[in-house]
């Protein structure tokens, strides 16, 4: 419905587009053909884009048909990690060179209209609207918000590679540096300057226009390889402020994770905070890798091993949730179906709807509505601090705006209707033992999770 309205731009920014998406590129294509002023921007991971399927097609090869059609009007802008470099860079297999950074921002714009989306639904394929729970901000008109987006993002575009449509050659493509002062390997000092002083500015004209003079919206970058830290900075302040005993009460505080792996200084936080914490992680079947094979399919375990550490240290430091406070720990599992209708005959498979959402939710205390969230690209672990790109926000509601206050209240008791409470017996069972073999794995690649 977004798309069929645009009249002036279309921006979408993800992980990568499914290859099998044709839908969405129909959609697009119908768009651009009504409309001869229409411009659409896409920028998107280059290593996830560019890596071929067991068909030897990629996302990059979707695209294609579009940039062809409206060579003048689209723009595929493609965001490659400088980490991997050098010698490694022809080292690492096609599958595992992610692990080394993504470009993970997530922002679907249509003119002034914007859909944020929740940390993993970081790629746009068709299962991520069926059977995952995720998190959607919509904004239906924020004008001041949509063009300090378009102007992020173009930012960023300067250096991604552009996808150029090469029939003549082998893959079909060519991914052109669009530089000369720099090479994809080379640029972090210069994207970081430019990054910088347009956040700055951004901040120093205030706030980034109030949302029907309602709520206020912070955005945040935080690009570890770029070494831009911005949501780190935004965090350790509101840890601080939740314990500096400059709010009235106790603030109780929701985080949700879909992969459970909080960042190390971020757990530290929680363990010694004041404030009270309810965590909500997926269960290890309702984990977006459960059933893959090779490594992969050893990630659910490797979380398991993850938050089984992370319990480990709230018993140390006697932080356990008493029902009035310290930490609780739930896991998300809901059953769901899937549906496959071929022909007359439907096909239904069994499934468990999938976890994919982090947030963060600020109480003022446990039977009060929030009074801020957090939204955005980033999953707060490791990966999220010192690996991937990602654009947050933190959106701080007025204390009258009580629609909204409790939207954001029955988000938070939609997600805890699904779960189970996490205690010693959870990690005793024999399902949840963790494999030497995984074990060695986190140890080596932890800080890729």
């Amino acid at each position: 419905a977004m798309i069929a309205r645009a009249k002036q731009r279309i921006v979408i920014s993800s992980l990568y587009i499914g290859e099998t998406e044709n839908q969405l590129i129909s959609a697009l294509s119908e768009a651009l053909s009504r409309n001869d002023r229409l411009e659409l921007t896409v920028q998107v991971d280059a290593f996830r884009s560019t890596r071929p399927s067991k068909t030897q097609t990629s996302p990059a090869h979707l695209l294609l048909p579009l940039i062809n059609a409206y060579p003048d009007r689209v723009r595929v802008k493609m965001f490659r990690s400088p980490k991997l470099s050098g010698p490694l860079r022809y080292l690492v297999p096609r599958r595992f060179d992610e692990g080394w950074g993504t470009w993970h921002a997530k922002v679907y714009l249509v003119d002034d209209e914007i859909l944020l989306s929740g940390w993993v639904s970081a790629n746009l394929n068709s299962s991520y609207f069926t059977n995952r729970q995720d998190r959607y901000i919509h904004f239906a008109r924020s004008p001041h918000l949509a063009d300090y987006l378009v102007r992020l993002l173009r930012v960023f575009a300067g250096y991604s590679s552009n996808l150029r449509s090469t029939p003549e050659s082998s893959l079909g493509y060519t991914l052109d540096w669009p530089r000369r002062d720099s090479t994809p390997f080379t640029f972090t000092a210069l994207a970081k300057k430019e990054i910088n002083d347009l956040q700055t500015g951004v901040r120093e004209a205030g706030p980034l226009g109030e949302v029907d003079n309602r709520v206020t919206i912070f955005p945040m970058v935080q690009s570890g390889v770029l070494g831009i830290r911005e949501e780190e900075r935004c965090l350790h302040a509101l840890f601080d402020l939740l314990d500096s005993g400059k709010l009235p009460k106790t603030s109780l505080i929701d985080i949700t994770s879909g992969y459970f792996a909080l960042y190390g200084p971020y757990q530290d936080r929680v363990l010694a905070s004041k404030a009270a914490y309810r965590i909500v992680a997926a269960s290890p079947s309702a984990n977006g890798f459960l059933g893959s094979k090779g490594i992969s399919g050893r990630i659910p375990e490797g979380y398991t091993l993850l938050e089984q550490r992370f319990w480990r240290r709230v018993l140390a430091a006697h932080r356990q949730w008493d029902g009035d406070g310290g930490i609780e720990l739930r896991e998300w599992q809901r059953p769901g179906w899937t549906y496959h209708a071929k022909g007359e005959s439907v096909s239904v498979t069994t499934t468990l709807t999938i976890l994919f959402l982090t947030g963060m939710w600020i109480l003022p205390s446990i039977n009060e509505a929030p009074y801020a969230t957090l939204f955005g690209s980033t999953n707060l672990n490791s990966r999220s601090a010192h690996l991937d790109t990602e654009v947050s926000f933190l959106l701080s509601v007025p204390g009258q705006d009580s629609l909204l206050q409790t939207a954001l209240q029955h988000e938070v008791s939609h997600i805890r209707n699904n779960t189970i409470k996490v205690d010693d017996q959870t990690f005793a069972s024999s399902e949840r033992r963790v494999s030497l073999t995984t074990r060695a794995i986190v140890a080596l690649v932890g800080a890729m999770l």
